[in-house]
């Protein structure tokens, strides 16, 4: 059996450090907000190149508390991408923010820079790009547009932990990056966890007291806040795989480019633009056979999925204000998408056997 993640064989190689930090945690007792989650988020900042580094409670909660913190609110805009998980839309959706979708470039299934001035209205206040899939969207083009409007940028990094665009980390670009720590994320821990990075020192007080119920001093509350927080032990696990995620990257990258070499004539390999690194946090391919490749994996124990099948423009929450929308090659992307297993421990044997199946089946 081949799977989409294999996390255990993973854990494996890091269980000694991990479980030591986990009894040295349980230990001294400090489980909120204690030594490792401070050291992580010191890690993690100087990893990424931003100046602050806030952690919270999942990816999610990164992006809901970015945009708060930003001063995005009621009857605001927001221009992001549909062919993203729906927790993009969602977390402008609860700050009464209004999700404006554009379409996305056919070849690397990112927000197109090209679209998004059109969507532009006065009711615009920020762009939502989604470093899809590990590959970084065209931030050199949507800065400028930004700049050009006087509109907020807000990277949602949840799968690029990793990347860069010419030496400079996703996450350090626009006003803030939201970071996700789902456990099958390129840095994952084993629960929920997320974090905001930002270069603004405003925008990291807003987020620290956000994050911890409003609060700078314990019982003192300066605005309505939230209880979300990074747990103690998932920073234990962190920090043992920040260390080591450049090796991961490099491995996922391995894997991913034989893939695409053993694949070039029967599928649409994902392409690589040159504008930043891809982390392939998935590899996703594109073929009119999509349902005689997943049933010929699935009957060979090879793991395989769709992200994302229906597009947010075309979910049922959205109904009312996606009417009249249509964005054909985000329709078309997620018509024939599908994704393979991808993570460091992928051998190229491995990575073999799962496309001698996909010939086989087209």
């Amino acid at each position: 059996m081949i799977p989409m993640v294999d996390l255990k064989g993973q854990y494996q190689t890091l269980k000694e450090e991990i479980e030591q930090g986990f009894q040295e945690t349980l230990q001294n007792t400090s489980f909120i907000l204690g030594p490792n989650v401070q050291a992580f988020e010191n890690e993690a900042a100087d990893y990424l190149q931003a100046k602050h580094a806030i952690s919270c409670a999942s990816g999610t909660d990164a992006l809901h508390l970015a945009l708060l913190a930003a001063g995005i609110g009621e009857g605001d805009e927001v221009i992001t991408t549909s062919f993203t998980f729906i927790a993009t839309a969602e977390a402008i959706c609860y700050v009464g923010a209004i999700p404006v979708y554009v379409d996305i470039k056919p070849d690397t299934y990112n927000i197109d820079p090209e679209k998004i001035e059109a969507a532009i209205t006065n009711k615009t206040k920020a762009i939502l790009p989604v470093h899809l899939f590990g590959q970084p969207a065209d931030m050199d083009s949507i800065m400028a547009l930004a700049e050009k409007h006087n509109l907020l940028v807000i990277e949602d990094c949840a799968q690029s932990f990793g990347a860069d665009i010419k030496g400079q980390m996703t996450g350090s670009i626009g006003l803030a990056g939201c970071h996700s720590f789902f456990p099958s994320k390129n840095l994952g821990c084993y629960g929920d966890g997320g974090m905001v990075t930002t270069n603004d020192d405003e925008i990291a007080e807003q987020l620290r007291m956000l994050r911890n119920h409003g609060s700078k001093v314990r019982y003192y509350h300066d605005i309505v806040g939230y209880n979300s927080r990074l747990d103690e032990l998932q920073a234990v696990v962190l920090r043992a795989k920040l260390k080591r995620l450049p090796s991961y990257n490099q491995e996922r990258r391995r894997a991913a480019h034989t893939y695409s070499r053993l694949l070039a004539e029967v599928v649409t390999p994902p392409q690589e633009d040159g504008i930043g690194t891809h982390v392939y946090h998935q590899y996703t391919l594109l073929s009119d056979q999509r349902d005689a490749i997943m049933q010929k994996l699935q009957d060979n124990s090879i793991g395989c999925a769709i992200y994302y099948p229906v597009p947010l423009h075309q979910q049922k929450v959205f109904a009312d204000i996606c009417k009249q929308i249509s964005l054909p090659i985000t329709e078309d992307v997620a018509s024939r998408c599908m994704s393979l297993p991808i993570y460091p421990e992928l051998t190229d044997e491995m990575v073999t056997q799962v496309t001698d199946v996909i010939k086989s089946a087209v």
